[in-house]
């Protein structure tokens, strides 16, 4: 199972994280990981609303050929799902190739930092 870890935390917390991968590769563990790190607990639930969690979902199951198609298979404006899509795709939550849209992980496991 593919997944993401989304996580609440600054500079510090990302640099545990890449030092502890740093060491796992010195010692020739072979491991994929992808992170995503939101700086506060509301930028993580803003880029997590309940619609962008669909849209997510969807692309997970369907992907989408671009945005215009998206919008048609969601019943939603083309504007504001161009606007998700942006803010989704900046955070690193969606993946664009060669103009086709999908989130290709089959979890997202969030953790927030104290």
């Amino acid at each position: 199972m593919s997944k993401l870890n989304v996580h609440v935390g600054g500079a510090r917390d990302m640099g545990r994280r890449f030092a502890a991968a740093f060491n796992r590769a010195q010692a020739g563990e072979n491991f994929e990981e992808r992170h995503v790190t939101f700086l506060s607990l509301e930028e993580m639930l803003a880029a997590l609303s309940p619609k962008r969690l669909e849209m997510l979902r969807h692309l997970h199951r369907e992907g989408a050929e671009n945005v215009k198609a998206l919008a048609t298979a969601l019943d939603r404006d083309y504007k504001r799902v161009y606007e998700d899509v942006v803010i989704l795709e900046n955070a690193g939550l969606v993946v664009r190739e060669e103009g086709r849209l999908s989130a290709p992980w089959d979890a997202l496991t969030a953790e927030v930092s104290l």
